[in-house]
């Protein structure tokens, strides 16, 4: 008998992120991604009981990267210092929302411990925008931020400018070029 390859962690939330956006959470199952990192079922199956479990395992993980993330920026920078950051951050993550929006499909019937992996996520979910406050409130006390425009609305703008399809093709790094500078600046001209 063959031994079976090895194959990480990383390797399996790298396949199931590029299947679920592929096929989407009701096309994705675990014959797709053994057969992806060309193992057997039962390799997976000593590790995830099920597709929702690994799914679910790998949006914490996801998320948990981007908590660490925005957790190293340096938040005694200048605001534009931050924001460029956190910009580079976003938009590393472009397909954020899309794979959160799994955890609402997600069949939980009979599995207290994916419901309750569910609410820490969401609660991870709300915890990702704490730095960000931080940063708009600095922005608007250094005077660049319109002090109007609630804070809650600012970071979400941000967070959706990573939601915007390049449905024109425009080179990526024009792209996220562009959106920085439109999250910057709005579509004003600037003097």
């Amino acid at each position: 008998m063959a031994r079976e390859r090895k194959f990480t962690a990383e390797e399996i939330f790298h396949e199931t992120e590029r299947l679920l956006l592929e096929v989407g959470y009701e096309g994705y199952n675990i014959s797709l991604l053994a057969e992806a990192l060309n193992v057997s079922r039962a390799a997976i199956y000593k590790y995830y009981t099920n597709k929702e479990e690994l799914v679910v395992d790998f949006m914490l993980q996801h998320i948990l990267r981007m908590i660490e993330a925005f957790g190293k920026v340096d938040n005694t920078q200048p605001f534009q210092d931050q924001l460029e950051e956190v910009l580079d951050i976003v938009l590393a993550s472009k397909d954020l929302h899309r794979i959160l929006s799994i955890a609402h499909v997600v069949d939980t019937r009979g599995n207290e411990e994916i419901a309750g992996k569910l609410v820490r996520l969401s609660e991870l979910h709300r915890e990702m925008y704490i730095p960000l406050y931080a940063m708009v409130n600095k922005g608007k006390s250094e005077g660049i931020l319109n002090e109007d425009i609630p804070n809650e609305l600012m970071i979400a703008f941000i967070f959706q400018s990573i939601d915007l399809p390049n449905h024109m093709q425009i080179p990526e790094e024009t792209f996220i070029q562009s959106v920085k500078q439109l999250v910057r600046t709005g579509i004003m001209r600037t003097k």
